[in-house]
């Protein structure tokens, strides 16, 4: 007796794939349900934000979250440019000041794991004029004492900010500011980073080598100290081993022509309360010299230009143990060892710790915030920030332009929101 197939009835073969077809969108169905839920109750964040613009506490901002290596919120709101009407996108790019120092600081380990440098090595090995150092010591009648430095600086001292150097605004104060060096800001600089950090080697520091935290020059010291080593500008080395490798094509010390309409203005707060855009000057409380600039020195404590999305991706990878989608920019123990505290005696803020690049949640209750043991941060002066919540597999960068932002709530805000959405 021969069999015959039912026109329209489906095969044996066809209701295998019926079924995996089946199974493929159920689950699928229910991952997505999964990524909404966490994403419609990160909806109070949208109206947060919305109320910060509305109240002109900032003129717009960028928000990208990520959880478990995929995006769960990417927001933009207010204004990338008030007097111009241009509104922000989640493309627009900011200035992220001292966001470049981690960046700068995973650049230091990828050359120690390629044998060019140990982060235990004295900078003079490589900067021969910090071989011999000295610091300003104040005395009781206001005048001070330079005395040479008890030990040489290291590059480990560099990355955790314990070599004594500030921003020029120290005991010596006088010496930095005849000098021309003071602030974090260098995009107007025509001189070359080398050469800027080659002369502040010859003016006395704050502290002692390993004795305090000071924040200060120290990444951009560490910028030169790449150029010495790898042979190539910093901008360069940040390119070939970071930037290419994780996709971060809107990365830059200096803006593209063609991308000069992304950049957010810069905004600060006038004698009346309301926001007021920043002069056009080219100074840390301007809009900077970041398109039209002499395009020369390279800072690798504040100089980098940058968007919520390229940042994140950076953070991801070093979520990842130092990689992303493939990519590896630096391995995994070395991503540990940048991820531990290394202070320890030394005093920081209560219940943080600092690693090589940035800071570290030790304390829970000392620190007096919401998150999680173990999660990575820092900002950049024009009001970004991030973090990297291990535990929770969370990676969030936000991005606005205000300076100074002293009387600004948002981050604290931000960050309750986004923790009261977890599950």
């Amino acid at each position: 007796m021969t069999t015959r197939s039912i026109p329209g009835a489906p095969s044996s073969r066809r209701r295998q794939r019926y079924r995996i077809l089946i199974g493929l969108v159920l689950a699928c169905t229910i991952l997505h349900a999964h990524a909404r839920g966490f994403a419609d109750s990160l909806d109070r964040v949208d109206s947060l934000l919305q109320a910060q613009v509305d109240a002109e506490k900032i003129a717009g901002a960028v928000l990208q979250i990520t959880h478990h290596g995929r995006v769960v919120k990417s927001l933009a709101v207010g204004m990338q440019d008030r007097e111009a009407r241009v509104p922000m996108r989640v493309n627009s790019i900011f200035r992220i000041a001292s966001q470049t120092k981690a960046i700068v600081s995973a650049a230091i380990l990828i050359l120690q794991e390629d044998g060019a440098l140990v982060i235990s090595d004295n900078v003079g090995k490589y900067l021969p004029e910090y071989t011999n150092t000295t610091v300003a010591l104040a005395r009781s009648d206001g005048a001070y004492d330079i005395v040479p430095a008890s030990r040489p600086i290291t590059i480990r001292d560099l990355l955790t900010h314990t070599a004594g150097i500030g921003y020029g605004s120290g005991t010596a104060a006088d010496l930095w500011e005849k000098a021309g060096i003071q602030g974090w800001y260098f995009a107007h600089r025509t001189e070359p980073i080398r050469e800027t950090v080659r002369r502040m080697a010859q003016l006395p520091f704050d502290a002692q080598p390993g004795s305090q935290f000071v924040y200060g020059y120290n990444t951009d010291i560490l910028g030169a100290l790449i150029e010495v080593a790898s042979g190539r500008t910093l901008e360069r080395f940040l390119s070939e081993r970071i930037f290419e490798p994780l996709g971060m094509t809107d990365t830059h010390f200096y803006l593209p022509e063609g991308k000069a309409n992304r950049l957010a203005v810069v905004y600060g707060i006038a004698e009346d309360g309301t926001l007021a855009r920043a002069p056009d000057a080219s100074n840390m409380r301007g809009q900077g010299a970041y398109v039209k600039g002499p395009r020369t020195s390279f800072s690798g404590g504040a100089g980098l230009l940058s968007t919520a999305a390229d940042y994140s991706k950076f953070l991801e990878a070093i979520r990842n143990g130092g990689k992303l989608d493939g990519q590896r920019i630096l391995g995994r123990k070395s991503v540990e060892l940048m991820a531990a505290n290394h202070l320890h005696d030394i005093a920081y803020r209560p219940g943080l710790g600092f690693g090589l690049g940035f800071s570290i949640l030790e304390d829970l209750g000392a620190q007096g915030a919401i998150g999680s043991l173990g999660t990575l941060a820092w900002g950049g002066a024009y009001h970004t920030t991030y973090w990297i919540d291990p535990a929770e597999a969370l990676v969030v960068t936000y991005m606005t332009q205000l300076i100074p932002a002293t009387a600004a709530d948002d981050y604290a805000k931000l960050r309750v929101a986004i923790y009261a959405a977890m599950e």
